[in-house]
């Protein structure tokens, strides 16, 4: 296992190298730039003011010694000043959003896993039942609805209209006068909808991934050797949802992009002051620092997160982690 992950380690090096790339290279051909963006139409600003503010910025030069000093900085973890009227540091402004932003992702995959393979588990031991129908239906409907659409019929039906739930912000406005469980209870019913919202698509999607993958294994051979020979129910239960989850485990880390980029939608939504909204606001600003920093952060998280499940397909699968094909 130790050789396994030392492989998987030193692969993310260039595909991290890989990613800050061609992420500088597409943010600077991006049209607009700090110095012009918001200046276009005012008579106050002239070409020479522009032209010392691209100096100031460091944007007259080309653009490989650009990446090239801004590569240097990173390799000691620092991302430079934001572009913004603030010129705070880039890490101190990610530092402050990135708890939103992991909370909210590890809440929506952890709902998504507790939610999603119970169903998948029990559509296929069921399979044609009006249960199975069931949820064929509400993985159709949650494949087809898009997640701003449902965000906002959710704000309108619980949070207007009944006020069963806020939908803005994180804490109410007597956030500070309440005691630590009501602080707690408020926290919780900020984020109810936003992480239900960040995973309804992924909840269908797993849930139909799991009732194939049961179905699979249900009719293999060893299966129906192993009840032939004896063996209890329990330890084929284990044994079936066991084999039945390794492509939930590489599927699960290949949504984790998805939900992180997700996050820039519902982040946006429900005003919610995460990574997602903040890189919204820096791309909008053309704040290169702030947007290379959270490019950055996001995939190494990415990659944590494809490494994790690595592992634990390692862990399920002994094949894997022995260097032998499936």
């Amino acid at each position: 296992m130790i050789a396994y992950l030392s492989k998987r380690l030193a692969a993310m090096i260039p595909l991290l190298f890989g990613i800050t790339i061609i992420s500088f290279g597409m943010m600077h051909l991006a049209p607009g730039e700090p110095s012009v963006v918001g200046q276009e139409f005012n008579p106050k600003v002239s070409a020479q003011d522009i032209e010392r503010l691209r100096s100031y910025y460091g944007l007259d030069k080309p653009l490989y010694e650009q990446y090239w000093h801004w590569l240097k900085r990173l390799a000691v973890l620092d991302f430079g000043q934001s572009f913004s009227a603030d010129g705070r540091a880039v890490l101190d402004k990610i530092s402050e959003r990135i708890p939103v932003t992991l909370s909210i992702n590890m809440l929506a995959m952890l709902f998504i896993i507790l939610i999603a393979i119970p169903i998948g588990v029990a559509s296929a031991v069921r399979r044609d039942s009006w249960f199975d129908k069931g949820m064929t239906v509400f993985v159709f409907i949650g494949f087809a609805i898009p997640s701003f659409w449902l965000g906002l019929l959710l704000m309108i039906g619980l949070g207007v209209n009944l006020e069963w739930l806020p939908v803005s912000g994180l804490h109410d406005y007597s956030w500070q006068q309440m005691g630590f469980w009501q602080q707690q209870l408020d926290l919780c019913e900020h984020l109810l909808l936003p992480v239900f919202v960040s995973a309804i698509g992924g909840l269908a999607g797993m849930s139909r991934f799991m009732r194939t993958g049961m179905l699979d294994v249900i009719r293999a051979d060893y299966i129906t050797t192993a009840r032939a020979m004896g063996v209890p129910e329990g330890t084929i239960r284990y044994r079936l949802v066991k084999n039945a989850i390794l492509p939930i485990i590489t599927l699960l880390g290949l949504s984790i992009p998805g939900l992180i980029g997700g996050s820039v939608i519902v982040e946006q939504l429900f005003s919610l002051p995460g990574m997602g909204l903040l890189f919204f606001e820096a791309v909008m600003s053309r704040d290169y620092p702030l947007v290379m920093g959270i490019t950055v952060i996001g995939a190494v998280l990415t990659l944590l997160g494809n490494l994790i499940a690595d592992i634990a397909y390692a862990w399920a699968d002994p094949r894997i982690r022995h260097g032998r094909d499936a």
